[in-house]
């Protein structure tokens, strides 16, 4: 489907779209994939990296900005929406920026996709979205409301809307096995830790583009997408990758769960599964019970959820260590 297309990824310099760039072109070979975000040191320490590679494209531009939106779309067929505002804390003291982004954004991407044709967006989502307590996940709930929506909202013009819904990312920029890796690597005896009951999801990187791959090749429109992944016990985390330190505990921040869910009990009805994802189909315009959205998936139970407490599949030990092994330069980079 992405063979010989144009993509925009919206937010494309942070840590999705710089492993989304390099495995979209190696698999599918798009005629052009555009990163438009709004920062221009992040541009163009990454247009170093693809100085050789005339298919990546650089477009200084922000979703809070309309008209801007509508210049990059130009010739788009399909969107990736990475940009947001991510950080819980940062979105709790700053919530007029947050909204700004997260919802004003997605408005803004919505419209300017649909008149300029594009073909499918699939918007990044996270396991905040899912019964949130804090800014960040109250946001993205919206936005991914507001994304199921713009199915009906584009009309005749065909645009499709998708989106995909994961936890952890691990070694994405600022998240918590690259800063412990830093700790170590800096020589310190103790690592600090909100809770000893902190549990959460873990995804690589890979797996996330793969995921929207997933989303690109099988939606009709409204879908949310969840990959089945492993959890691990915070806890277990620290003493795998420093198995004679410390623990320091210092309390859970701001907006902060303990554990991560992904679809919620009130989700069960709308959700689906598949060999490697669950999809949660929309409640509106009786798209939950559409054969097009369905197709081979079976029905969850009615008390389903999908949280990394209760979730069957655990990381093993030796699983971590040999994935922080292979990926040690990365984890230096994003700590």
């Amino acid at each position: 489907m992405l063979e010989s297309s144009t993509i925009l990824i919206t937010g494309g310099t942070g840590s999705f779209g710089k492993t989304f760039v390099p495995m979209t072109l190696e698999k599918y070979n798009p005629r052009k994939i555009i990163i438009f975000s709004r920062d221009e040191m992040k541009q163009w320490e990454m247009a170093k990296i693809f100085a050789d590679n005339p298919k990546v494209r650089f477009f200084i531009g922000d979703v809070r900005d309309r008209d801007r939106l509508y210049r990059a779309l130009d010739g788009v067929d399909y969107v990736v929406h990475a940009a947001a505002t991510k950080i819980v804390p940062t979105a709790e003291y700053n919530p007029f920026e947050c909204v700004k982004t997260n919802v004003i954004g997605a408005m803004n991407l919505i419209d300017a996709c649909i008149d300029k044709k594009v073909k499918r967006v699939v918007a990044l989502s996270t396991d905040k979205a899912s019964s949130p307590i804090n800014l960040y996940g109250a946001t993205k709930l919206t936005s991914d409301k507001l994304f199921v929506a713009g199915n009906s909202y584009a009309g005749e013009h065909g645009t499709r809307f998708g989106v995909v819904r994961y936890g952890n990312v691990m070694g994405s920029r600022g998240s918590v096995i690259p800063f412990f890796i830093s700790l170590i690597e800096a020589g310190a005896t103790s690592l600090p830790l909100t809770d000893e009951r902190m549990t959460r999801f873990m995804i690589t990187l890979e797996q996330g583009v793969e995921l929207v791959w997933d989303a690109f090749e099988d939606m009709e429109g409204g879908e949310i997408y969840v990959r089945k992944i492993p959890s691990i016990k915070m806890i277990d985390l620290a003493k795998i990758l420093m198995p004679n330190g410390r623990l320091d505990y210092v309390g859970i921040r701001p907006g902060e769960k303990l554990h991560e869910q992904m679809i919620s009990t009130e989700e069960a009805g709308c959700t689906f599964q598949y060999d490697n994802y669950f999809k949660i189909l929309p409640a509106i315009n009786n798209w939950s019970s559409s054969p097009a959205r369905i197709k081979d998936g079976s029905p969850v139970a009615a008390n389903f959820s999908y949280d990394s407490q209760t979730n069957p599949e655990w990381m093993h030990p030796d699983d971590l260590l040999q994935w922080v092994g292979a990926n040690i330069d990365k984890l230096r980079f994003s700590g």
